[in-house]
């Protein structure tokens, strides 16, 4: 496949696992350490989700054809990702509009009380107004009540389909990502919304939720429990 590039959001992270990378893809890094050494550096703000917008923003009339968004350190959500990588350049995964990378399909509701209200590091407590952040976002459309995503903010797209949506939208995505609190976990499980699309495979619809795609030896999950057609996703 032409024109691909895979688009990192580090902090600190260690990067060796970059010398993997197939040479089809150029790779585009942007550091919020202090020390971006030859990476492009942003202010440390707004966590991934401002390097990805940044990144739509700056490049919005020269992005590659499909771009892969992951953070620094990727493979605690997409533990394939090399392997997502060469079937990606080599034709094997086309990818048409966009795709979620990760294991785990899930989902939460517009005020975060599944999910992020009881995540470990979110220490008092508090809930993520979805419903607020959509409204500010989409010009108050009413927000959907939940929200089917990938965990993780990793994911491939088009840029066929990021310029579904005009520039103007992603300025004021990025202005979001800064002002809005927690807009990172916000924009975390609506980036196909984002994009103007459903990310979940055909496959994968009307099924009870969350779904596993790969084994979690801390909640038992294994390879057995896992439906065959399931594993490719």
């Amino acid at each position: 496949m032409d024109d691909l590039e895979l688009v990192v959001a580090r902090y600190t992270e260690n990067l060796n696992w970059l010398l993997r990378v197939p040479s089809s893809f150029r790779v585009t890094v942007y550091d919020k350490s202090g020390s971006p050494g030859d990476a492009i550096a942003l202010d440390n703000v707004g966590y991934e989700a401002h390097t990805y917008l940044h990144h739509i923003v700056s490049r919005y009339d020269s992005l590659a054809n499909v771009t892969v968004f992951v953070q620094g350190r990727p493979f605690d959500h997409v533990p394939d990702l090399h392997r997502r990588l060469r079937r990606l350049g080599s034709g094997e995964e086309p990818v048409d509009k966009f795709r979620w990378l990760g294991f785990v399909v899930d989902f939460d509701d517009k005020l975060g009380k599944r999910l992020f209200q009881s995540w470990s590091k979110n220490k008092d407590g508090r809930l993520l107004d979805l419903g607020a952040f959509c409204q500010a976002l989409w010009n108050d459309i009413p927000a959907p009540e939940r929200f089917v995503f990938y965990p993780g903010a990793q994911f491939i797209v088009t840029a066929k389909q990021i310029r579904k949506q005009p520039l103007s939208f992603y300025e004021r995505a990025l202005a979001l990502s800064v002002t809005f609190p927690d807009a990172g976990h916000c924009l975390e499980r609506c980036w196909d919304r984002i994009f103007n699309c459903d990310g979940l495979p055909d496959g994968l619809k009307d099924r009870e939720l969350p779904i596993y795609l790969r084994p979690v030896r801390r909640l038992g999950i294994t390879w057995d429990s896992i439906p065959r057609e399931d594993r490719g996703w």
